[in-house]
């Protein structure tokens, strides 16, 4: 693997720890997909009542930010292409970008699809310094890629993580062991983790407006506005303290998809279809990590934001669009709701297990489905999965989805994972249930600029 020239930014011969964030990722790789988006404000959101999920710099430099509400966003930058959020190509994009950080090593602890910290200690001997290292990374992500990443390097992970936000877009800052209090001290106390607005207004009271307030701060003072806990965890990364090892083995503790929509639901047919891409959609995730889930939950937002919530614990592990469509209509319907307005939407899987460690018991339909198609392996197709010129239906028997206690077929699990891998290859819409094929409800409908 070769080296990247040049010399370091600074000493950084003690600083193992990279951060390693994209660039607005969902807009670049928007941009990616439709060269004539470059230079163009990109917005990349739910529809009008939904939030800004990514904005390209140019959108930025309007005001736009990730979580703004859309209607907002649209004020403040109207000629801004508006386009819906694409889970299926961003993972796959950053399944990608991941690869390139494994060839570097090992430790890599991912935080999202698009940011990751790295401890290079092990691969100093082969690669170079830690800012070598961080050069090849963004010269390998533009290079295979063409999309450009800004790296932290730094003692810590806490402080690597400000320095690529400090460095952001397309750039790299070292942070030397001996400067990390000269580079954290005049920051905002909104720098450290944990400290949001909230917060940040009860610091301001007591007068403590940056990082270097809340280390001169004696722990009892802190301890007043924050707890005990929260004075200790805010003063230690004060002092430039963060003993986090990377985490490879960082378990998932849920998946979810949830929607917005901008005109509300009113009738269930529409609610329980919406709830089917949803499903789809935090089931393609699970399968994507390689994932089952024993615990399926549903969110549900009126007009007037009252928001209700209900789980259910399945007898086995799943990751079918089927199994999670099936329990979340049933948890729906359990609410015994009389004409609501449906506002939002949102599927969750929790209880998660990998694959590979979860016990899948043979049910009778699976039996039944090698007898009726000969299938001496899991690619066979049951008999009741209805495939349309426009999409597949989720999986059935005899026209009727199984109960949502029942062990998910094995033959819908490798009709899943056919269409999964259609959707990486030619796009979110190559495959999709046959209902859903009809007019949206009004979720993500803006119309995209040429």
């Amino acid at each position: 693997m070769p080296r990247s020239s040049g010399q370091t930014d600074g000493d950084d011969s003690g600083c193992p720890i990279l951060h390693v964030d994209m660039d607005a990722f969902y807009a670049s790789v928007e941009v990616r997909r439709d060269p004539r988006l470059r230079g163009r404000p990109v917005i990349v959101g739910g529809g009008g009542r939904g939030v800004v999920s990514a904005a390209s710099y140019e959108a930025r430099r309007y005001g736009v930010r990730s979580a703004m509400p859309m209607s907002l966003a649209l004020r403040r930058c109207p000629q801004a292409v508006v386009l819906p959020v694409d889970h299926t190509t961003y993972s796959a994009v950053s399944q990608e970008v991941m690869a390139i950080l494994h060839e570097v090593t090992p430790l890599v602890e991912p935080l999202s699809l698009d940011e990751a910290f790295l401890d290079v200690s092990a691969a100093r001997r082969r690669m170079g310094r830690p800012a070598d290292i961080a050069r090849w990374i963004r010269a390998e992500t533009t290079a295979r890629l063409q999309l450009t990443c800004s790296v932290g390097v730094a003692p810590t992970k806490f402080v690597a993580k400000v320095a690529s936000a400090r460095c952001k877009p397309d750039g790299l800052l070292v942070i030397p062991a001996a400067d990390v209090l000269a580079f954290l001290h005049p920051l905002p106390v909104t720098a450290l983790w944990g400290i949001g607005p909230s917060t940040a207004t009860r610091l301001q009271r007591l007068g403590l407006r940056t990082v270097g307030d809340i280390a001169e701060t004696p722990l009892d003072v802190l301890s007043r506005s924050l707890g005990a806990a929260g004075a200790a965890h805010f003063s230690a990364l004060a002092a430039g303290h963060d003993p986090q090892p990377v985490e490879t083995g960082r378990a998932e503790k849920s998946v979810s998809s949830d929607r917005t929509f901008d005109v509300d639901l009113l009738d269930a047919a529409d609610v329980e279809r919406e709830l089917l891409r949803l499903a789809e959609e935090t089931a393609a995730r699970l399968r994507r990590r390689d994932l089952l889930t024993r615990t399926v939950g549903i969110k549900v937002r009126f007009a007037d934001f009252t928001t209700l919530s209900r789980i259910r614990t399945l007898p086995g592990p799943v990751d079918t669009t089927a199994a999670l469509h099936v329990a979340s209509v049933e948890l729906y319907r359990s609410l015994r709701l009389d004409r609501p307005r449906v506002r939002l939407l949102g599927v969750r899987a929790e209880g998660l297990v990998p694959a590979a460690e979860a016990v899948h018991q043979l049910s009778f339909d699976d039996i039944l489905d090698r007898g009726a198609t000969g299938a001496t392996s899991g690619d066979d197709v049951p008999a009741g999965g209805a495939a349309t010129a426009g999409g597949v239906a989720p999986a059935s028997r005899n026209g009727c989805h199984a109960a949502a206690g029942e062990p998910q077929p094995s033959g819908q699990r490798a009709l899943d994972r056919v269409a999964d891998g259609l959707r990486t290859r030619f796009g979110a819409a190559a495959v999709t249930p046959a209902s859903l094929l009809e007019p949206a409800t009004g979720a993500d409908r803006r119309p995209v600029g040429d």
